[in-house]
């Protein structure tokens, strides 16, 4: 296992909700990941600027950002990056869960957030990313 943190990305507009979100997650969301370093982000321009830049381990985008939510910048990044690194939508409402689906995501979080269910979910999605490197 690996000492550095894995570096995770967290968008809103909202700088509330950027801290609901990396408080839900925590900074070591499970033992076998290890520590995470968040890298807050309070706009579309600083998204794709991360993203781009790569390095970027894992991605949580607030479905609800104002003036564009994390579910079309979400399938924007999966369709523009060729190796896009996963995320995660955080969305208000149950009933938005198939807008994050349609956007490729690859988990999804429902506020209120649950810190059990955010820590696991996050730290599935990495163990996921990480699958393809572990060939036996």
């Amino acid at each position: 296992m690996s000492t550095a943190a894995l570096r995770i990305l967290v968008f809103s507009h909202r700088p509330e909700v950027r801290e609901t979100i990396i408080t839900a997650v925590g900074r070591r969301p499970a033992a076998d990941i290890g520590r995470v370093a968040f890298t807050e982000v309070g706009t579309i321009a600083e998204v794709l600027m991360e993203m781009d830049a790569g390095g970027v381990d894992l991605a949580i985008l607030d479905g609800e950002a104002q003036p564009t939510g994390g579910i079309g910048l979400c399938r924007q990044l999966k369709n523009e990056i060729t190796e896009c690194p996963p995320i995660v939508i955080a969305v208000r409402r149950k009933d938005d869960r198939w807008l994050a689906t349609w956007s490729q995501a690859d988990a999804v979080l429902v506020h209120p957030l649950d810190p059990l269910t955010a820590a696991e979910t996050v730290a599935d999605v990495l163990r996921t990313k990480r699958l393809p490197l572990v060939r036996g």
